[in-house]
């Protein structure tokens, strides 16, 4: 007794332009991270700012003991002002000592003519000529000191102006906007700038996805992965972790400088807008991108195609009712739909429920696929 042939359901392979599309696995990191850290020693006597929120650039977050630094400051204004005490004094000196060498100098000149005619003695032109090079010599040391005195008052304003910083180095504000972190240290810790950092700021709008691309795919999709800092490339779509597509649509943003030897991958970014500051560091998603269009692509249902031994294979129900396996390349997938890259052409009837009936040369009876709704 002949059995009768197994009822298959078939599809005739479907020949369309589709959008070629890519997904990446991605993670979110803030545009900026600043690490707020601690410039000089000292007890941290204040929080000034509320964990997980908002701040503003400029604003106070932590505040360090500022006593020993007002201290510090006082004494380094009061070496100041003795350093400028030295030097009015030093030129108080320098005026004297000139008024000196004048006089000296008019008692030689007065003293020489008269000790040659013997008007007065030789030692009293002596004792003038001594005068005046004691005098000639005070100037120097005179001008050496207010040279000095005025070095001091250079290093002087110096250590003004470091106790100057170091004091305010204990109000410590927030260097750009962005979404503060939770504080690493607590009222009363003791901080150096060796120290931990305190907290993060992060810039999130837009906010940064970073993501890996082969280096096939680098080259077969040059353009849009080099579209530089301003966005060149179409826009992207950001998958969440529950699934959801992120209302807003992103721009790639850089390509690394270089391809990972021993990955053969590239690191690459895209923004986001973030507004309202939805999206944090840390989160996952999958980034999609639209690379291009593929014309006329071959396409079957994925339930379609088997695997045997890292081979792909295709039913095929003949004109004469016969199923043929056709060995298929693989191309992208869409949807629920494989790209055929080679293995079949426009028409042919590809069996998609009942591939477990047939072998090469089984006779098959056929009937359309009913396909599930949504299935693409």
């Amino acid at each position: 007794m002949t059995m009768p042939a197994p009822e298959v359901e078939v599809e005739t392979v479907a020949v369309q332009d589709v959008p070629i599309t890519k997904e990446w696995i991605g993670s979110l990191d803030g545009r900026v991270n600043a690490q707020i850290r601690a410039q000089v020693s000292g007890y941290l006597m204040k929080q000034d700012y509320t964990e997980g929120s908002f701040v503003g650039k400029g604003q106070l977050m932590f505040e360090i003991d500022p006593r020993p630094f007002e201290a510090a400051l006082d004494l380094a204004k009061g070496s100041q002002a003795q350093a400028e005490g030295n030097l009015q004094q030093a030129r108080a000196n320098l005026g004297q000592n000139k008024a000196r060498l004048g006089k000296a100098d008019l008692d030689v000149k007065r003293y020489t003519p008269l000790a040659r005619t013997k008007a007065i003695s030789q030692e009293e032109l002596d004792n003038a000529v001594q005068s005046q090079l004691e005098a000639s010599a005070a100037v120097r040391s005179s001008e050496a000191a207010i040279e000095s005195a005025q070095a001091a008052i250079v290093s002087a304003k110096a250590a003004v102006e470091n106790a100057q910083l170091n004091l305010g180095f204990t109000k410590i504000s927030a260097p750009i906007s962005g979404i503060a972190g939770l504080a690493k240290a607590q009222v009363g810790d003791l901080m150096s700038p060796g120290g931990g950092e305190l907290t993060t700021v992060s810039t999130v709008d837009p906010i940064k996805a970073y993501f890996t691309v082969s280096e096939q795919e680098y080259l077969d999709h040059n353009s849009p992965l080099q579209s530089g800092p301003h966005g060149r490339s179409g826009k992207l779509e950001l998958v969440l972790a529950d699934g959801s597509v992120y209302g807003q649509k992103g721009t790639f943003y850089m390509a690394d400088r270089q391809v990972d030897v021993g990955t053969g991958t590239m690191r690459v970014a895209a923004l986001f807008p973030n507004p309202g500051n939805f999206l944090r560091p840390g989160q996952y998603g999958r980034v999609r991108a639209t690379l291009g269009t593929r014309k006329n692509a071959i396409l079957v249902p994925q339930r379609a195609v088997t695997e045997l031994q890292g081979s792909y294979q295709v039913a095929v129900a003949g004109k004469d009712n016969v199923a043929h396996i056709h060995r298929v390349r693989l191309g992208e997938r869409i949807g629920s739909l494989w790209v055929i890259e080679d293995g079949l052409a426009a028409g042919d009837q590809v069996i998609v429920e009942g591939l477990q009936k047939v072998r090469e040369g089984t006779p098959v009876q056929t009937r359309p696929y009913a396909n599930p709704a949504g299935a693409r």
